[in-house]
């Protein structure tokens, strides 16, 4: 029985290993991995952008915000003059929290009375808002506590939190599921497609049909497109039906992102396939992008956190712009003019991955 079981277990390992490009696509992953998760994969907020309000001429309140900027978990210091630009800041998420120091805050602290502070946390980031907060406050305690023996009542702030007033974790995660299970299954679909079709010995009979490459990638990429769709669409019902998340932003806005969206993963999905010749090695294949492609894209942790390079990919990545239009519908009611930019990025990332993928299916098929 044993040497049954040794005789199978090298077969498998022979079978695993057969072809060079299963070795590479076990070997490539972990490499990623162990590049990107320690840089990216962290719960601690850095490289923070905070905005401050000062209405305040006062010597306190410039020592506070010189404190503030001194943090260094504070990469930079936002300053605005009024309550639009603040609003403004938060809309274009150019800052996490922005501090808003009253008129009267350093002369309530001359006078021993209790002075308060108004913190501004974007709600869609709630996690990495409430932690650069934390920071933020710990700030302000320490500065009391060199203030108490002379003013012994304590500074106050007071927050609130915009797009996400009860910090519903749920309000964050769940639209980024809709960009997050439609990717998964499209990337799926499409991959072992093409690869199932190899394995079983029926891609070149389909190369020598009268489809042409084009009208073989139109029948690939459509039954993704319908299946993630679908599933977007369950993910939303569920969303604001179910858990009660606010959906502001319009559907027909939202489809057409995700239309986008399907065409790139698709076009990503059937250029792994090509170079591919066993569903094995597609399945791998689309692991090795998708891990990655979901480490990078913000859901799990601030785009700002990452390494310079890092960000710089995660602008051809289409997980973030997805993710970042989807929650921007559901919870600030986004419009084509605020995810333009995201939307030209996401065209222009399907058309590189289909025509590159188009190229390489017409060399294979030697016309």
């Amino acid at each position: 029985m044993f040497r049954r079981l040794a005789t199978l277990i090298v077969k498998e390992l022979q079978n695993l290993f057969r072809h060079p490009q299963s070795a590479r696509m076990l070997i490539v992953p972990v490499i990623i991995q162990l590049i990107i998760f320690p840089l990216v994969a962290t719960m601690e907020v850095k490289n923070c952008t905070l905005g401050i309000y000062n209405e305040d001429a006062g010597t306190t309140a410039n020592e506070l915000v010189q404190r503030l900027a001194a943090s260094p978990y504070m990469h930079r210091v936002e300053t605005y003059y009024n309550d639009d630009d603040v609003r403004n800041a938060l809309d274009r998420q150019d800052v996490m929290l922005v501090v808003k120091i009253p008129p009267d805050f350093s002369a309530r602290l001359a006078r021993g009375e209790t002075a308060r502070l108004q913190g501004l946390i974007d709600g869609r980031r709630s996690n990495s808002a409430q932690i650069a907060f934390g920071y933020v406050n710990t700030i302000i305690q320490n500065m009391n506590a060199e203030l108490v023996p002379n003013l012994p009542i304590a500074t106050a702030i007071v927050t609130r939190s915009l797009y996400n007033p009860s910090l519903e974790y749920r309000w964050f995660i769940l639209p980024g599921l809709v960009a997050l299970i439609s990717s998964m299954s499209c990337l799926m679909i499409t991959t072992l497609s093409l690869a199932r079709e190899k394995e079983e010995g029926t891609y070149e009979q389909l190369l020598v049909t009268p489809l042409s490459i084009f009208q073989i990638m139109i029948g690939k990429t459509v039954p993704a497109i319908i299946v993630a769709l679908a599933q977007g669409t369950i993910i939303t019902i569920g969303a604001v039906w179910l858990y009660g998340v606010p959906f502001d932003g319009s559907l027909a806005v939202m489809y057409g992102a995700m239309l986008l969206f399907a065409l790139a993963m698709s076009g990503i999905g059937i250029f792994i396939s090509s170079l591919c010749n066993t569903q094995q090695q597609a399945f791998i294949g689309t692991f090795c992008f998708l891990v990655p492609a979901i480490v990078i894209s913000g859901l799990l942790s601030p785009v700002a956190n990452m390494p310079a390079f890092l960000q710089h990919c995660t602008q051809w990545n289409p997980l973030t712009h997805i993710i970042h239009i989807v929650q921007g519908i559901f919870l600030k009611g986004y419009g084509l003019e605020q995810i333009g930019m995201q939307l030209r990025q996401l065209a222009l990332i399907a058309c590189i991955t289909l025509s590159i993928s188009y190229l390489v299916m017409k060399k294979q098929s030697g016309t």
